[in-house]
C-alpha cells in the first residue's frame, strides 16, 4: 500500500480525495490550486493524472515552424512579433519563398509543418489556400497545422464569408488542423488591454467550434503572466474545458509563458519557474476532458520542460527549427534542437520517449523511413 501524501496545504487532501474518485473540479478548486504556495502538492496531484492517463510516457514531434509574414495590423500590447505594413524591418514573403523555406533542410523525419503570421492587410484567403495547396504538392505527407482562430476569422471578414465556409475552403486546400494561439486570456477586461485589436473570447471559442464542427482539430492556449488574475485563468480553463465537452476537437492544451521583453508591457517581471510548473498542474486538474498537456520547451525553457514533466505535462513538443513569435519577445532559448537532443531530454527526466505525428499517433522508424501507427 502506498503512503499518503503530506501536504502543506491541507486543502489538497480534499482535492485529491475528489480527482481519486473521479470527480470533476470546479471554479473554487482552481483558485485553490493556484493560490496555493505547496507547489509540489499541487504537482503530485496533477502527476498522479497524468501517469493514469500516459504512464511514463513523453511525447515530441519533429516539425518545423513557417512565419509567413510578420506584418499585422493589430497592435497588441502584449506582442513582439507584429510590425505595422511600412516598418522598414518587416516582411512578407512570397508563396516561392514559402515553399522555399518548407524545403530548406527539410527531410523525410519532418512530420509537421506549424504555420502561423501577423494579420497580413493584403494578403487574401486565396493566398493561404494557394499556400496550403503548394505545400501539400511538394511534402504530400506533412502534416499542414495552420492558422490560428485569429488568423482564420480575419481572413474570413476580410473576404466577407462566414468563418465556416472560409474554414471548408481551407480545409480544401490542405489545412489538416490549427494551432492554439490567439487565445491570450478570454475575460473582457483584460482582452481590452493586452489585444483589442483581436476577436473576442467568444469570437475565439466560436471559430474553434467550427473548425471542431468541420472535423478540423487543433490545440488551444492560455497566455499567462501578464496582467490577468487566478479568477481570469480558471475563467478561461474552464471556458476551455465546456467546448471541449461540446466538440471534442482540442487535441493538446498549451500554457503559454508571457514574455514581456520588447512589448509594451515589457516593465512586467517575466515569469517564474513556479509559475510555469503550477500553470501545467493546474491545467492537468481542470482540463480532465483534454487529452494532452504540452510543455513548450521554446518558452519556459527546456530545463523547466523537463521538470513539468513529473507536474502534469505529457509532451514537450517539437524540433521546432527557426522559432520567431516568441525570440522577438526575448526568449533566449535555442531556436531548434535536434530530435536527440529531444530523446536525451525526456530521458533524463525520467520518462519514456515516444515519437508523435500531430494527432499523438505514434512514429516507428528505422534510419531511412517512418511510418504512422494509426
Amino acid at each position: 500500500m502506498s503512503k499518503r501524501p503530506i501536504f502543506e496545504d491541507q486543502r489538497l487532501q480534499a482535492i485529491l480525495a475528489r480527482v481519486e474518485a473521479g470527480e470533476r473540479l470546479g471554479f473554487e478548486d482552481g483558485l485553490v490550486l493556484y493560490r496555493t504556495p505547496d507547489l509540489l502538492g499541487a504537482g503530485y496531484i496533477a502527476n498522479r493524472v497524468r501517469e493514469r492517463l500516459h504512464g511514463n510516457v513523453t511525447y515530441f514531434n519533429v516539425n518545423r515552424h513557417i512565419n509567413p509574414t510578420d506584418v499585422c495590423v493589430a497592435s497588441c500590447r502584449l506582442c513582439a512579433f507584429g510590425k505595422r505594413p511600412k516598418d522598414p524591418k518587416a516582411y512578407t514573403m512570397s508563396l516561392e519563398q514559402v515553399w522555399e523555406t518548407a524545403g530548406r533542410g527539410y527531410s523525410e523525419a519532418i512530420t509537421e509543418f506549424h504555420i502561423v503570421g501577423g494579420l497580413h492587410p493584403t494578403l487574401t484567403l486565396d493566398w493561404y489556400c494557394q499556400m496550403l495547396r503548394g505545400l501539400k504538392q511538394r511534402f504530400p505527407a506533412v502534416h499542414l497545422k495552420a492558422l490560428t482562430m485569429v488568423e482564420v476569422a480575419y481572413l474570413a471578414k476580410r473576404t466577407g464569408c462566414p468563418v465556416r465556409e472560409a474554414l471548408q475552403r481551407l480545409k480544401d486546400a490542405g489545412l489538416d488542423s490549427m494551432p492554439g494561439g490567439g487565445a491570450e486570456i478570454f475575460n473582457d477586461r483584460v482582452r481590452r488591454i493586452i489585444c483589442d485589436h483581436k476577436i473576442d473570447g467568444n469570437q475565439w471559442l466560436e471559430v474553434a467550434r467550427e473548425a471542431h464542427r468541420l472535423g478540423i482539430k487543433s490545440n488551444c492556449t492560455m497566455l499567462y503572466g501578464h496582467i490577468e488574475n487566478e479568477e481570469d485563468r480558471v475563467d478561461h480553463l474552464l471556458r476551455l474545458r465546456a467546448l471541449q465537452e461540446e466538440t471534442g476537437g482540442f487535441v493538446a492544451f498549451i500554457p503559454l509563458a508571457f514574455h514581456p521583453e520588447n512589448t509594451p508591457l515589457q516593465h512586467l517581471p517575466p515569469t517564474t519557474g513556479f509559475a510555469d510548473l503550477k500553470n501545467i498542474a493546474v491545467a492537468r486538474l481542470l482540463l480532465d476532458n483534454i487529452p494532452h498537456i504540452k510543455a513548450y520547451w521554446v518558452m519556459m525553457t527546456p530545463r523547466i520542460a523537463q521538470i513539468a514533466q513529473r507536474f502534469g505535462a505529457d509532451d514537450i513538443d517539437g524540433t521546432v527549427v527557426e522559432e520567431k513569435i516568441y525570440h522577438d519577445a526575448g526568449a533566449t532559448t535555442r531556436q531548434a534542437l535536434r530530435r536527440e537532443e529531444l530523446l536525451t531530454l525526456i530521458r533524463k527526466a525520467g520518462r519514456e520517449p515516444v515519437e508523435r505525428d500531430t494527432l499523438y499517433r505514434p512514429v516507428q522508424r528505422t534510419e531511412s523511413t517512418f511510418t504512422v501507427v494509426v
